[in-house]
């Protein structure tokens, strides 16, 4: 399924809990974000420690439990866990060897949101059509 209108674009990902990586940058034609689907295989790690430039992450486990490593500091994250790490955070994932470890992870400049959505909304004269 693919829709786009002057303002939006709309992808599909296929099955959200199935397999692989998905990167949306490309489809989505992100301009302040880097979001993926991710999976990791039960008891397999991401093969490297990485941190970035200007980037900070935020992962947020859909299914499975695994392992963060930050900083030197490892913790248990499970489905519903939700992490943010700054760019300077030294970090590595690991999938539990129960089952695979399935997450989103979003990237963005840190320090940029200027404005969230309670500031930086604003109302629109229209209506959906569920509003009748």
């Amino acid at each position: 399924m693919e829709k786009q209108g002057k303002n939006y674009k709309l992808v599909s990902c296929g099955e959200i809990n199935g397999g692989g990586r998905i990167v949306l940058h490309d489809q989505l034609e992100l301009t302040g974000a880097e979001v993926s689907v991710n999976e990791l295989p039960a008891g397999v790690s991401v093969p490297f420690v990485h941190a970035h430039k200007r980037n900070e992450e935020i992962y947020v486990v859909l299914n499975g439990q695994g392992r963060f490593y930050i900083d030197g500091d490892e913790f248990n994250v499970q489905a519903g866990s939700v992490i943010r790490i700054d760019p300077a955070g030294a970090r590595c994932i690991k999938a539990g060897n129960n089952g695979p470890l399935r997450f989103i992870c979003v990237q963005t400049e840190a320090q940029s949101l200027i404005h969230f959505t309670e500031n930086d909304g604003l109302p629109v004269d229209v209506k959906p059509s569920w509003f009748e």
